[in-house]
C-alpha cells in the first residue's frame, strides 16, 4: 500500500460581488491551520466529481443547487504527503447567490472570501495552488469580461 496514490477532490468556489471575483478559502482546525478551497478524500465507489460535491457540502454547507458548475474547467495538482503521492482535482463553481452564508464543519475554524492577491497571500506555502488560482482568475477574467 505504500505506493498507493492518495486522491482528493474539491471545488474552487467563487462569487462575483461589487464587480470583483472573490474566492472561498477555508482554514483547517487541524495541523498548521492552513487555508484551502473545500476538498477531501475520495471514498470507495465514489467518483472524484461526487467527492468534490460531497466535500463542498460537508465543509462549507454549499450544495450543488447553490452552485453554478463552470464547464470546461478542471485542474489537477500532484504533490507528496507523508511519503505518498497525492493527487487533488479541483472543479470550478460560481455561487448563485453571492450573499449566501457559508456553514463550516468541525474540520474548519474560519473561512474568507478573498480577491486573488489576498487569497494567494494566505496560501504562500502551496505554490502549486497559487498557480491554479492564478490560472482560474485568468480564465474567469476572460469569461466574465463584463466585471
Amino acid at each position: 500500500m505504500a505506493g498507493k496514490e492518495v486522491v482528493a477532490a474539491g471545488f474552487i468556489v467563487f462569487r462575483c460581488l461589487s464587480s470583483e471575483i472573490q474566492y472561498l478559502l477555508l482554514q483547517t482546525s487541524y495541523g498548521r491551520h492552513h487555508w484551502s478551497p473545500p476538498k477531501g478524500h475520495v471514498d470507495p465507489g465514489e467518483s472524484e466529481f461526487e467527492t468534490a460535491l460531497r466535500e463542498t457540502t460537508e465543509e462549507a454547507g454549499l450544495q450543488k443547487s447553490h452552485l453554478e458548475i463552470i464547464d470546461n474547467f478542471k485542474k489537477t495538482l500532484h504533490y507528496p504527503v507523508k511519503g505518498k503521492s497525492k493527487r487533488v482535482v479541483y472543479w470550478l463553481a460560481k455561487m448563485k447567490d453571492p450573499e449566501m452564508s457559508v456553514t463550516l464543519s468541525d474540520e474548519h475554524i474560519d473561512f474568507k472570501w478573498l480577491k486573488l492577491d489576498e487569497a494567494n497571500k494566505l496560501i504562500t506555502q502551496f505554490k502549486d495552488l497559487q498557480t491554479v488560482l492564478d490560472e482560474t482568475d485568468e480564465f474567469l477574467q476572460s469569461k466574465y469580461s463584463n466585471l
